[in-house]
């Protein structure tokens, strides 16, 4: 039966409303035009008419400002003030990205590999169409900002750097191939974290990291004390080249991946309960007990993951020289996850970059915009206490400690 009070009426209006290019356009070019005013007030320390001491100057009219964004070209009015000393950052804040991916379509485009699909999104998202001409000027201004943010010096001190790759299709000579995204991130001095480089290589090898890590040091980046990645053999040895002296953290979460591949599923739920056992420890010498035990028990019936957990697990354990408080962010590279899931929602518009350019692009833009958000945002680590970290607190961390209570007894000794 109908409802009579009118809610699915309204139901369907806003439905309707959602789903109208110009009701949304309309909405977002009020909401735009509002946060420039209140850039502008806060420049000035002042509102529209507003006495007080400490204004620091006066409104000075407008002008039209156009911006294109995914619902369709807005006009906004851009405040201005008497002495011209106004400047807005919306309009990069917002362009940066947006049109990295609207490039990065229009050369599929231009280049006549797209499809229909990415032509009406292409159109629809930046509302006309695109010549080569239009394409390389935007290429070359776009290009030039992103280049000098991936060579800029790295002047403050990095005590922890977290390496990590991911994958995207990139079409070269002709062909579709995967190719390597590198990305390098440090916790700076202060404890916030900052993107330092980012790089498309066609794969993961030692030469391909060699490569970054040059460019770090030519960079400036100093002050390591611990590096954090995966155990990609390419990767490690890179490490070991350009940060001797340096620890070197596997990451739990891809060890643990790792080790569950090496039993049944039976037996998955108890080996992960065992390692993140032994990470959990208060201490480093506890940590060893219980490296120790767990060996012995699974060795009883799985003597191989058993030597192969003799073998790496305490390349997992580097964490422990550092602060309590850090330890578990310093024990994985989950640092980057968010991030590269945020990647991977934006590149899987494009699906197969034209060239290998391109992709450096989209993902370089994208990453200047994070590390921005990271470096103005909130403190990750509390530095204050890596300072006190000395060699005292690292004996006194490894120093005989009573063996930790002995964990019940797992799966695999019931199996």
């Amino acid at each position: 039966m109908a409802r009579g009070d009118g809610t699915a009426l309204v139901a369907g209006a806003h439905e309707a409303l959602l789903d109208d290019p110009e009701f949304l356009r309309e909405i977002a070019q009020v909401a735009l035009n509002r946060i420039l005013e209140a850039e502008m007030s806060e420049h000035l320390q002042a509102g529209s008419y507003e006495r007080s001491e400490a204004r620091r100057g006066y409104r000075n009219g407008w002008r039209t400002r156009g911006l294109r964004t995914r619902v369709g070209a807005l006009e906004l009015s851009v405040p201005t003030d008497r002495e011209g000393t106004f400047q807005t950052e919306l309009f990069r804040r917002m362009e940066r990205n947006e049109q990295a991916l609207t490039l990065s379509l229009m050369e599929m485009y231009v280049e006549g590999v797209s499809t229909r699909k990415v032509r009406d999104v292409t159109e629809k998202l930046c509302g006309t169409s695109f010549s080569k001409s239009t394409v390389s000027r935007l290429v070359g201004e776009l290009d030039v900002d992103l280049g000098a943010w991936r060579e800029r010096q790295l002047e403050v001190a990095y005590p922890f750097v977290f390496v990590d790759a991911r994958y995207e299709f990139v079409r070269v000579a002709g062909r579709v191939v995967s190719m390597g995204v590198l990305i390098a991130v440090g916790v700076r001095e202060d404890g916030r974290r900052e993107i330092l480089a980012v790089r498309v290589a066609p794969s993961e090898s030692e030469a391909t990291y060699d490569e970054l890590f040059k460019h770090l040091r030519a960079r400036g980046l100093h002050g390591v004390q611990l590096v954090i990645s995966d155990d990609h053999a390419g990767l490690v040895k890179a490490i070991r080249k350009h940060f001797q002296g340096v620890l070197w953290q596997r990451c739990t979460v891809h060890y643990l991946r790792n080790a569950e591949g090496k039993v049944s599923r039976h037996h998955q739920a108890a080996l992960r309960q065992d390692l993140r056992m032994v990470w959990g420890a208060p201490t480093l010498a506890w940590a060893k007990e219980a490296m120790a035990s767990v060996i012995a028990r699974w060795g009883a019936t799985h003597p191989s993951l058993a030597a192969w957990l003799e073998e790496t697990l305490e390349d997992c354990l580097a964490f422990f020289a550092f602060p309590e408080s850090h330890r578990r962010r310093l024990r994985t590279t989950n640092v980057l996850e968010r991030f590269n899931e945020e990647l991977k929602r934006r590149t899987r518009v494009v699906r197969i970059f034209p060239n290998p350019d391109a992709c450096l692009r989209l993902v370089s833009a994208m990453c200047l915009e994070q590390s921005d958000e990271w470096v103005a945002g909130r403190v990750y680590l509390d530095m204050r206490k890596l300072e006190g970290r000395g060699a005292a607190e690292a004996k006194q961390a490894s120093a005989t400690a009573p063996p930790p209570t002995p964990p019940r007894e797992s799966a695999v000794m019931a199996s």
